[in-house]
């Protein structure tokens, strides 16, 4: 018979889990056997991933800028085989897509997958799925008005060519959008990882955008996010052992993550020396601060059960 996890020691395992802790070294504090864990991070996971596709409906966001953030799934993708290349999109590189909401820090929506445009696509579809929009009537020029339709969004992105094409697919005349492309050299520093230097960027008006808006164009807050992402994912940190055997789990533990981070997660201001409300609050999804345990409670929906 199947020992089973208790409510409490899953929140703990999770937690864990969340707070940046790799599977083993949860493991070696909870003293669950790894398979177990895992188990109950997939489960979680994917829980998560569905709780966040309902309750994530409905926004208003002002800007959005989107990066994506680089793993690999089983091995890197230089040790693929030339079939594995053409074949498989589960192994080798792999991305997280994310967007960011400048004014609340929202991830609205994310991907993991390959660099590819027709995950640029199913990104910026599933984005503007998730947002407010005006009916066509009421924001396209009719009843002879002057003026164009109405901007419902502020889109920024790095220089991938998938891009525009995405963005213009799933939001046509109702987004400004713009790239910023930033140029980087190997600096002096000894050693192979010495960090480049910026030593310059392009920002690029590819539609809606004013000339007196160009500036705007920003990434610098969704690559902020990014170092959050490594921290506490060690799927993501570089030069280490941690990394995911298959794609179901990498997807999973970004779910989970990114569910924390909307929900629980109180990003610090330095400035007034406090922690602001979590995400979900400041975008008014939820109006209620949620700990994670309240978090398990509503993702889970009362089934705790999970084999050991």
């Amino acid at each position: 018979m199947a020992n089973i996890l208790s409510r409490e020691k899953q929140i703990e395992v999770l937690h864990h889990l969340v707070e940046g802790n790799t599977l083993r070294s949860t493991a070696r504090l909870t003293g669950i056997h790894r398979t177990t864990i895992m188990n109950l991070m997939v489960k979680f996971g994917d829980a998560c991933k569905r709780y966040m596709d309902a309750r994530l409906r409905n926004l208003k966001l002002r800007h959005v800028e989107v990066d994506e953030i680089w793993t690999f799934v089983g091995k890197k993708q230089g040790r693929l085989t030339v079939e594995e290349k053409a074949d498989c999109f589960d192994v080798g590189d792999v991305y997280l897509w994310t967007c960011v909401d400048q004014d609340t820090k929202l991830v609205p929506s994310f991907v993991v997958g390959k660099r590819s445009a027709d995950n640029a696509r199913k990104l910026m579809v599933d984005l503007s799925h998730r947002l407010t929009t005006p009916k066509p009537h009421d924001s396209d020029p009719h009843g002879y008005k002057d003026g164009g339709y109405i901007h419902t969004i502020q889109i920024s992105t790095d220089g991938f060519q998938g891009y525009p094409e995405a963005v213009d697919l799933a939001f046509g005349p109702y987004a400004k959008y713009g790239q910023i492309i930033k140029d980087y050299r190997n600096n002096d520093q000894p050693g192979r990882y010495g960090p480049p230097e910026m030593v310059g960027t392009e920002r690029k008006r590819i539609f809606g955008i004013r000339e007196d808006e160009e500036r705007t164009i920003c990434t610098s807050h969704v690559e902020r996010h990014n170092l959050t992402i490594r921290t506490l994912m060690k799927r993501f940190t570089r030069l280490s052992l941690g990394f995911s055997k298959k794609m179901e789990n990498l997807e999973a533990a970004c779910a989970m993550f990114l569910a924390y981070y909307n929900f629980v997660w109180r990003t610090r201001l330095p400035e007034e020396g406090r922690n602001r409300l979590p995400a979900a609050m400041m975008a008014g999804v939820v109006d209620t601060l949620m700990s994670f345990e309240d978090l398990f409670d509503a993702v889970m929906g009362g089934w705790y059960k999970v084999a050991a």
